[in-house]
Order: C-alpha cells, then sequence, then structure tokens
C-alpha cells in the first residue's frame, strides 16, 4: 500500500519522468521518434531474410511471425536493461533530492511500454498488409500487455536496486538476455522444440507472452488465458518480492552512489 501512496501523491513527477524519457531517448536524433519504428523494422528485415532463406524456416508468412515475436521482445529487454541502469544513471539527483526512489524504475518501464504501444502499429502494418486483418481476439491485446507491464515492474525492482551494489549484474543482464532470447519462442514456434527441451519453455514467462501476442495477431485464435494467468501471478509475486528487497536496499542507494 505504500507503494501505491507514494505513486499517487508523485503522480506528477511520474508522468514528468516518463515524459523526459520519451523525449530524450531519441534528442538531437535528426530521425526522432521515428527510430521507434525503424530499429524494429531493421530487425525485423533481418531476421526475415536470414531464417526463411539461410536457417530454411517452415513458418508461412514469416515476416509477420517474426514481427508479432521481436517487438515485444525489444519491449522486454530495453526495459530490463535500462531498469537496471537506472540508479546507477540518476545518482547525482538521488544525493540530492528526495523523492520515492521506485519512481526511477517504474518511469523506465512505462516509457517502453508507450514506445512499445508506438511500434504496435507495425505489427498491425504488416498483418494487414500481408492480408490477415484482425479477428475478434485483438481484445486481448490489453490483457497481455498488462501482464508483461507487471512482470517488467516486479523484475525491474531487482535489477535496479541490487545493481547499485553490484555493478557488474548490468553486463550479466546483458548476457542472460542474449541466452534468453534463443530460448525463447521469438525466430521459432514453440512446438518445433523436442520433447526433452520442453521445460524450457515451461519455466520462461516470457515464452507464454511471446506466444500470447503471436496467437492474437498471426494464428488469430484466442491466447492460453489459464498460462497467461499464472504468469500474471507470477507477476504479481515478482512486485511484492521485489519491492521489498528494493525498499530495504533504497537505505543505502545514497552511499554506494
Amino acid at each position: 500500500m505504500n507503494l501505491f501512496k507514494n505513486l499517487y501523491h508523485y503522480r506528477e513527477l511520474l508522468k514528468t519522468s516518463v515524459k523526459k524519457d520519451i523525449r530524450g531517448k531519441y534528442k538531437n536524433s535528426f530521425l526522432g521518434v521515428l527510430w521507434s519504428f525503424l530499429n524494429p523494422l531493421l530487425q525485423i528485415g533481418v531476421y526475415a531474410l536470414v531464417f526463411p532463406l539461410i536457417m530454411k524456416s517452415s513458418e508461412a508468412n514469416y515476416t509477420v511471425f517474426i514481427c508479432c515475436g521481436l517487438i515485444p521482445w525489444t519491449f522486454f529487454s530495453q526495459a530490463i536493461n535500462r531498469a537496471a541502469f537506472t540508479m546507477v544513471e540518476n545518482g547525482n539527483i538521488l544525493k540530492k533530492v528526495f523523492f520515492p526512489r521506485e519512481i526511477l524504475p517504474i518511469s523506465v518501464v512505462t516509457s517502453e511500454l508507450v514506445n512499445f504501444v508506438i511500434s504496435t502499429i507495425i505489427i498491425l502494418g504488416f498483418v494487414l498488409g500481408y492480408g490477415f486483418g484482425l479477428t475478434k481476439y485483438v481484445v486481448f491485446y490489453p490483457l497481455v500487455l498488462l501482464v508483461q507491464y507487471i512482470l517488467l515492474i516486479g523484475i525491474s525492482f531487482f535489477v535496479s536496486s541490487i545493481t547499485v551494489y553490484l555493478r557488474d549484474l548490468q553486463h550479466f543482464i546483458g548476457v542472460v538476455l542474449q541466452l534468453l532470447f534463443y530460448a525463447t519462442p521469438i525466430c521459432y514456434a514453440a512446438s518445433v522444440i523436442p520433447s526433452n527441451f520442453q521445460w524450457i519453455m515451461k519455466y520462461n514467462p516470457m515464452s507464454y507472452i511471446i506466444t500470447s501476442f503471436r496467437d492474437i495477431f498471426y494464428y488469430q485464435q484466442s491466447p492460453n488465458l489459464q498460462a497467461l494467468a499464472i504468469v500474471g501471478c507470477v507477476g504479481l509475486l515478482l512486485c511484492f518480492v521485489g519491492y521489498f528487497i528494493f525498499s530495504k536496499l533504497q537505505k543505502g542507494f545514497a552511499e554506494q552512489l
């Protein structure tokens, strides 16, 4: 409850921080916010070329297939990478100004959420351009997005607080995310994984989220709501435990920074 009280009392600061973060991401860039579209488009172009032609992927309309997995993953990886560095990056402010420290990781994840929503236009463009169209299952999009957001908030509490004390964690996170990328059905369908490695999919929450987005836009069917509910509960648990750890460790932030 203390977290929600702080967010309410400092809601204007949170709103300002999110706006500043979004504007500052492409500050002094000639193309500005267009990079929100160009970056994922370039990545999709590379994977759409490599996997069907070189890796011989059998998925039909592979460009749409990879688009529905790569853009949600980009949201996930960028939010974690940036959240891990946010306390160190704002060290001078933390030592001079009092405000709830949890504002920083939450604002990072929220700004990446806004970027992801904007990037969803790319998914819609490919889905409509390839003649898939939209179905009634698009109503599940906000639900899947909410589950991923909650999961990211929980993880951001962990990484943002622990990195203050263990700076090497930031580099370790980059390695883990690279491994997790290939352990998540982004460039391939979960069904192609051999049965003796299916446990990797089972214990990887991002596999359910990526599959859910793909169900909505690519397969055009209802996502696995039971699996989403479990991931949502895991995300909430991470939020509670992560915030508990964050609140304990934040007492020493000023000293460490």
